[in-house]
Order: structure tokens, then C-alpha cells, then sequence
């Protein structure tokens, strides 16, 4: 398989190419406006975003906007895939003159940005004591090296959702887990007892950092910065994973699930448990399908006598080098990750906040069920491989892992080849012996 280039891949995707256009629009005009403002005007600052954090944000900005505060914020809605927008992003800092001032970045986007030194640092402004307000999984992801590169905007992990009228508490480990939907598929009550993501994308690798971390396993070695995935307890999570779909505990279309196909089997009551983000239970509770109001949430559980953990899924905003306006682009990182915001954002769509302070909040607490699970989830959060690399291995890994979940090979060949290509990517970006680069 060929390597991806390590700081840029763009898919030729319809909605990247039109975006981009969009935003090579807003560049050119940018000068027109320079000349036509006045001191009276606001400072303009241009944030992109995907497309639902985009809509999310809109009643804060637009409160923001007319609090006279001397500033105005534009949003330019991105795609809604993660992996679309990061493209558009990518393909627009490449030009050397972005066209906006702030990017929300995905935590496993950073060491790539970073790498390509298209952010400035924030601990200027933000001082050690901002992240120690924070829950702890809140604060990982934000740094690389010794500056803090982005402010965090949402806490959310990977969560495990159950149904209450089925069972009278959660899965306490992978093995209850299986054994409860055994049961309830065997007496009728459902057709199917886990969905979860394992269509070939960045979900099903979110999935894969989880289940190797309850089988403890790991994806990443931060002391040799290699991956780990042909060790017996990767395996042995490949092979759980595997094992699920030949004893019909999921079906075999999860090989092409994403996370809104398995959200909408698991609300139309077809199975007992599902993986998914906090936003699930939004749309579950919002609808009138047969489990609204019978559903419960918990963290991700592990194997028996490992320690779970969900994939911490943060967004942040950085600040673009080169914005011509950095200040006022920090006072609206400020205001946007702030608690008002993000207070507005647990109540208006279920995003977890990252304050410990709104944990604490009695009314926040009454108005948001998800809240105490979120708290708990965000102690223990999975990390995906900090390397400007992970792009390549997350790409590498999925695929080999759909390989597997569509009889293409078992768990012990599947590991052993996306150990191998791991590998062969890490050398690549190293450099060759003698260039001063670490050879993995």
C-alpha cells in the first residue's frame, strides 16, 4: 500500500474542492473589506469548523456579535466528515494565507498542525492554571512539545449505551457484555446485542483504541514512539472484535457502519448495547422510537480485570499563524471554550464540557442526564497515537482491521500486517540512517 504523504491528502472529494473554493473567495475579498473599513467597524475573525459544531455554536456567536465587544465573528461551516474538513483545512493552509484567523482542531489532528508550524502558541495567554480547572481528560491533547497549541472546546469520549428495560445495570466488562446479549437474542428480545462502528474510517479506529486498551494492549508506545499492534493482547482484541461478528452478537453489516447507521438500528430497538458519542443520546431522546427513555449510558468497559476507557474525541481552537489579528482571535477562543458556552453547548446538544466547575453545577447537573457519566468517562480517556503520522496509521489500521471483520484474513495475520506497515510509515518519515531523524 502507498504511503500517504505525511501532511497533506487531498481526496479530490467535491465538497473539499467547493469549500475551498469558497474560502480562496473570502481571501481575495479579505483586501476590498481592508479597504472599505473604518475605525468604527468590528475586527472581523473567521473560525472553521465542521458542520455541526458550526450550527452549535451559532446562538453564542451570535450573542457575541452584539455584545459590542469591538469584534465579529464569522463561522465558515466545513463538511461534516472529520476527516473532509481536515483536508479543506490542510488545503487551505498550504496556500500560505489561510483565509480564516481560528481552526477547531480534532485532538488527533495536533502533532501534524504542529509539525507543519501553521499555529502559534497560546501559553501567552492561557497559563497553567486554565487546563487545571479542567477535568484531566480535557487536559490531554492540547500540548505537543513544551507550548500549549489549542484550547479545548468539548471533553466527549467514546461512550457505551444500554437499555434499561432489558437489564437492570450496565456490562460490567467485555465478557458480561457478550453474555447478556447472548441471552437476550436467545429468548427473542433482541435481534442483535452490540453495534458499533466498523466501516473502513477514522470511526472504526476510535474503536480499535478502545477495545486494545480493555484488553490491555497498546496502540502506541510513547517511550519508543512505535506502535504495538502485533502484541498477544492486540491480537487477542482483534480477535474479540472478529469473534463478535462470526457468533452473531453484531451483524455482519457492521463492517459498514458508521456512527449514525448503528445509532439508528440501535433507536429503532434492534440491539442491546451500542458504542457511540454523547451526541447519541440527544438524537435517542429527541425521537419517538421504541427506546426513548430507555436508555442508560457508561463508560467504555474493558475485558475482565482491565481498565476500560473511551476514545477521547475533543475538539479546540487554535490560533492560525499569520492571523492579522491576534488578540482578538484569543478573545474569541476565550469566550467560545468558556463556561458560558460550553454550559449552553451541554444543554443545547449534549457535548461534555471540559470545566470541573459546570460538573459541579447543581442545576447543570439536574438539566443534563449525561453529565456524571461524562465526568466519569473523562478520568480515564484512550489517546489516539500523538504523531504527525497518525493520519497514514489510523488509514492503515482500518483498513486492515474491515479486512478482518469481512473474511479477509484472521486476527493474527490482521495485527501482524498493520504492525508491519505502521513500521514501514514511521521509517519513512524518520528519513534515511544518518539524516538525523530517529529511525523507529
Amino acid at each position: 500500500m502507498a504511503a500517504r504523504p505525511p501532511f497533506f491528502s487531498l481526496r479530490r472529494q467535491p465538497a473539499v474542492v467547493g469549500l475551498l473554493a469558497v474560502l480562496l473567495v473570502l481571501l481575495s475579498a479579505s483586501g476590498l473589506r481592508a479597504v472599505q473599513a473604518v475605525a468604527a467597524e468590528p475586527v472581523p475573525i473567521r473560525v472553521l469548523m465542521p458542520a455541526p459544531l458550526a450550527d452549535a455554536v451559532a446562538g453564542p456567536v451570535e450573542r457575541f456579535n452584539a455584545s459590542g465587544s469591538g469584534v465579529a465573528v464569522e463561522v465558515i461551516r466545513g463538511p461534516l466528515d472529520t476527516e473532509t474538513i481536515s483536508d479543506l483545512a490542510i488545503s487551505s493552509l498550504l496556500l500560505g494565507e489561510a483565509p480564516f484567523d481560528l481552526l477547531l482542531v480534532d485532538v488527533s489532528w495536533l502533532p501534524k498542525y504542529v509539525a507543519a508550524g501553521w499555529f502559534v502558541p497560546l501559553e501567552r495567554w492561557f497559563g497553567p492554571e486554565v487546563l487545571a480547572a479542567m477535568e484531566p481528560g480535557a487536559r490531554l491533547g492540547n500540548g505537543q512539545g513544551e507550548h500549549l497549541w489549542r484550547m479545548p472546546l468539548t471533553g466527549d469520549t467514546g461512550l457505551l449505551y444500554w437499555r434499561t428495560d432489558l437489564m437492570p445495570r450496565p456490562p460490567r466488562d467485555t465478557a458480561e457484555l457478550v453474555a447478556i446479549s447472548r441471552d437476550l437474542q436467545r429468548r427473542g428480545r433482541v435481534r442483535w446485542g452490540y453495534l458499533w462502528q466498523g466501516r473502513q474510517y477514522e470511526g472504526l479506529s476510535c474503536v480499535m483504541v478502545e477495545v486494545l486498551q480493555g484488553f490491555g494492549a497498546r496502540w502506541w508506545d510513547d517511550a519508543t514512539a512505535r506502535t504495538q499492534l502485533d502484541s498477544p493482547q492486540a491480537v487477542a482484541a482483534a480477535a474479540w472484535l472478529d469473534g463478535l461478528l462470526r457468533d452473531g452478537v453484531s451483524p455482519r453489516a457492521v463492517a459498514n457502519y458508521a456512527e449514525n447507521d448503528a445509532l439508528q438500528s440501535f433507536a429503532a430497538g434492534e440491539a442491546a448495547f451500542l458504542r457511540n458519542w454523547p451526541y447519541a443520546w440527544r438524537e435517542i431522546e429527541k425521537g419517538e422510537g421504541p427506546v426513548k427513555g430507555k436508555v442508560g449510558v457508561t463508560a467504555m468497559v474493558g475485558a475482565p480485570g482491565e481498565q476500560g476507557g473511551g476514545t477521547l474525541g475533543t475538539w479546540g481552537l487554535s490560533l492560525i499563524k499569520g492571523s492579522p489579528h491576534p488578540e482578538e482571535a484569543v478573545a474569541v477562543i476565550r469566550w467560545l471554550t468558556g463556561p458560558v458556552v460550553q454550559r449552553q453547548l451541554a444543554l443545547d446538544q449534549g457535548y461534555a464540557p471540559t470545566w470541573s466547575r459546570l460538573y459541579d453545577d447543581p442545576d447543570l447537573q439536574r438539566r443534563a442526564p449525561l453529565l456524571a457519566v461524562q465526568r466519569q468517562a473523562l478520568q480515564h480517556p484512550q489517546l489516539r497515537p500523538p504523531t504527525p503520522a497518525y493520519a497514514q496509521l489510523s488509514d492503515l489500521l482500518a483498513r486492515q482491521v474491515n479486512g478482518m471483520l469481512t473474511g479477509q484474513g484472521g486476527p493474527d495475520q490482521t495485527m501482524a500486517t498493520a504492525q508491519r506497515q505502521s513500521l514501514q510509515v514511521l521509517r519513512s518519515l524518520a528519513g534515511p540512517p544518518g539524516s538525523g531523524a530517529a529511525d523507529p
